[in-house]
């Protein structure tokens, strides 16, 4: 770990990662006007998107309202400087006179600073936040980094479940490279934890007419950016319902994917089932398309009638998956998220 707010100032270090850091706000600092970063790669082929330096500002001066935090905040950037979200770490820090410790991305940050350093603010992935909290050493100094922001792949139940028992507070953010990290946060524990993201700041929305939703502002050079993401907006607040390229017709009727997985999600917490897993869809002669569910890893000893049963129990027969496939390992994408399309087309069984 180094600190890295006079980080510009020093030689070029010769490890590959800590000299992009160091490229990157030496840019910054001597006032590069843009930037090219790309996109993750999780809807699609990965693209350059060239960013503007206002575009940037605004969005960490956004987060640092909708957080409260403010000059001399500690915080622990750990997540791939490559990406926009850990990019945008970088911005804050110098933005907004923060005190930025960075390391390079692990799949357990905490493993790799002292335990006797303390941070006011952390944004991770849901997997380096399930990795601290399943790793004993580590488990007790979750609540050491301060406010906890999740981004770049969905929560599961099993996490959402750790979450709510977190003092800290951790929110769950919505956005992407185009929109220059997050636009909308929801808070994930504490008293009243949210299912509605709430719009930051300066955010205008709407959605097309297939209810996905849009936004533009500051942070998108007031451009409009439109999405896939079926949403439900109530006042400055949106529930996310899935994506609309993830919805299939299955004898007529339409399903969303992603609302299958947050089904499977509870049936597999209920189950004690730790694997990841996603919804996907083969061809039928009778229905047009077959709702499967793939699972990572082996063969479960429950058995798929069981596991179809307790789905069953809590959805229609039409959001219950006809099979089950196991697949020994899901490809990623570069910043970690599941390649659904990709994992998919790796079983020549099919």
């Amino acid at each position: 770990m180094f600190l890295a707010n006079d980080f510009w100032e020093k030689l070029r270090p010769e490890d590959p990662y800590l000299a992009k850091v160091h490229d990157f706000m030496r840019a910054w600092k001597t006032g590069q006007q843009e930037f090219v970063l790309h996109t993750s790669g999780s809807t699609g082929a990965p693209k350059p998107i060239r960013l503007s330096r206002n575009q940037l500002v605004s969005s960490a001066v956004a987060t640092g309202k909708a957080l409260n935090l403010g000059s001399g905040t500690r915080a622990l950037v750990c997540l791939n400087v490559n990406y926009i979200a850990g990019l945008m770490m970088l911005v804050r820090g110098m933005e907004l006179d923060w005190q930025l410790a960075v390391i390079e991305p692990s799949s357990n940050p905490l493993l790799d600073i002292d335990a006797s350093d303390e941070f006011d603010f952390a944004a991770l992935v849901p997997m380096q936040l399930a990795s601290i909290l399943e790793n004993s050493s580590t488990r007790n100094r979750a609540n050491s980094l301060g406010k906890i922001l999740l981004g770049g792949a969905p929560v599961s139940s099993h996490l959402q479940n750790e979450i709510s028992q977190m003092y800290p507070p951790v929110f769950q953010s919505y956005g992407m490279t185009e929109t220059v990290s997050h636009v909308a946060l929801r808070k994930l524990n504490g008293p009243l934890p949210e299912d509605y993201y709430t719009f930051l700041p300066g955010i205008q929305f709407g959605t097309d007419p297939r209810s996905c939703l849009f936004v533009s502002g500051a942070v998108t050079n007031g451009e409009t950016v439109q999405t896939n993401d079926l949403v439900e907006i109530s006042g400055n607040t949106f529930k996310w319902i899935g994506r609309a390229d993830h919805v299939i017709n299955s004898g007529g009727v339409k399903i969303v994917l992603d609302q299958v997985d947050e089904i499977v999600a509870q049936t597999f917490f209920h189950l004690g089932i730790a694997n990841s897993f996603f919804s996907w869809y083969l061809p039928d002669e009778k229905l047009g398309q077959k709702l499967v569910l793939i699972v990572e890893g082996q063969p479960l000893s429950f058995g798929e009638d069981l596991i179809l049963d307790e789905i069953r129990k809590r959805s229609s027969a039409y959001e219950t998956p006809k099979h089950i496939y196991f697949v020994a390992q899901f490809t990623k994408t570069p910043t970690g998220k599941v390649d659904k399309r990709s994992s998919f087309q790796q079983f020549s069984q099919f």
